[in-house]
């Protein structure tokens, strides 16, 4: 099948703007702070009136940045991982819910990378470069396990998808939402494969239905698949690129760890003008001025430096994932995932305690609903929960000690 078959089957509306390229990592991490400075007056509004940020989803996508993992050889800028991952850092900064939208949105076009036919690349990677956006109905809940209950069928010389998703973070604001199905063999086997189902499709209902404490306005809600036909052209293999070596899984987790580095990071950007402002010394420290209190000095320098470890980290885990994307193999794929997991980790622990200080150390007054700080912590402590970090230091710690690579999968 052609892509420009595809093409004639294509359905959905077409995206407002065509965005440009971002042909440079100048280019595209100063366009992701032009947004940033742009979006981050109005975060505690979208977060505290739960104002689901179409207006800014839509500007994300028409200023390229969505673009940017499209490969050169389809017309992108093919930009490394470390500029992706700084990118969405910089972004959830300003706000964790608009760093997290486009995760799920990037993990597609990897899927994509790795497992789609050149017509399916071509299609898809044309029509983002169009200014479409992938959602994502990947996850299910109501079970023990992690056995995927949505079917991809055959029915009247066809395929159907019958199921339900939930925390499809993107879905509400996609133009396409690629959902994990399980498709049975000829022989009767079962695959895993992600079908990149049209958002307006007949049978897919998305609903508004996230109540997180945290990441408000992400979307993240659920979708129901009933019925919905799906073309041959939109289902792109899933399972098979875990059976061998390759990037999906550590490409994604960067990602992740951008957005508990990013919100971290802005949790200290709102604490350091209000302790500097607002805060009162403690009594015993005996001086006039927060910015004097000795333990309030070793507490901001403490975040700074965890912080900017999680950074190093992830940076350095950029270069192992673009290792393993440009050559897969077990150890590339292993020491990009123990990066990464590494990365995650530290992350996970700097924003966290960098949400947690701009409360204590801003002391009672900062915790008034006018600044709104609490959603730092609410948004980071809901994100980490994505998947346990403690996993990722098994994972560290049984390939350092026992030389055991981590399991593929999209987690690690």
């Amino acid at each position: 099948m052609t892509a420009h078959t595809l093409q004639e089957r294509h359905s959905l509306q077409q995206a407002r703007t065509i965005p440009p390229v971002l042909a440079t990592a100048a280019e595209i991490l100063q366009t992701a702070s032009a947004l940033a400075r742009e979006w981050a007056p109005q975060a505690l509004a979208r977060d505290r009136e739960r104002r689901l940020p179409w207006v800014e989803i839509e500007a994300y996508s028409a200023s390229g940045l969505w673009g940017i993992t499209v490969p050169r050889a389809h017309g992108g800028p093919g930009a490394d991982a470390w500029t992706l991952a700084q990118a969405i850092a910089t972004v959830s900064a300003a706000d964790g819910s608009l760093g997290h939208i486009p995760q799920n949105h990037f993990y597609a076009l990897e899927v994509l990378r790795v497992g789609g036919t050149e017509a399916q690349q071509r299609f898809f990677h044309g029509r983002v470069l169009q200014g479409e956006r992938f959602g994502n109905a990947l996850s299910e809940t109501g079970h023990r396990d992690y056995r995927r209950r949505t079917r991809l069928e055959r029915s009247g010389g066809g395929w159907v998808l019958q199921g339900r998703k939930s925390y499809c973070t993107g879905a509400l604001f996609a133009h396409w939402i690629p959902t994990q199905a399980m498709q049975q063999r000829d022989d009767g086997s079962e695959t895993g494969v992600i079908v990149f189902v049209p958002r307006h499709a007949p049978g897919v209902t998305v609903e508004d239905d996230w109540d997180g404490m945290g990441q408000r306005v992400t979307g993240s809600g659920s979708v129901a698949l009933d019925g919905v036909r799906v073309e041959p052209e939109w289902i792109v293999p899933f399972q098979a690129s875990f059976e061998r070596p390759t990037a999906i899984g550590p490409f994604a987790q960067i990602m992740h760890a951008a957005i508990d580095l990013g919100i971290g990071e802005g949790a200290l950007q709102a604490a350091l003008p209000f302790i500097r402002t607002r805060a009162r010394p403690w009594i015993d420290a005996q001086v006039e001025h927060a910015t004097d209190d000795p333990l309030t000095l070793h507490a901001v320098g403490d975040v700074d430096l965890r912080l900017r470890a999680a950074r190093a980290l992830v940076r350095r885990a950029g270069a192992f994932v673009d290792t393993a994307r440009q050559a897969p193999d077990e150890d590339t794929v292993a020491a990009a995932s123990v990066a990464v997991a590494e990365a995650r980790a530290m992350a996970h622990r700097a924003g966290l305690l960098a949400a947690n200080k701009l409360l204590e150390l801003g002391g009672t007054s900062a915790t008034a609903a006018e600044h709104g700080f609490d959603r730092f912590w609410r948004n980071v402590r809901t994100h980490t929960l994505h998947d346990p970090v403690r996993w990722k230091y098994h994972a560290v710690g049984n390939y350092l000690l026992n030389g055991i690579r981590p399991p593929r999968h999209g987690a690690l």
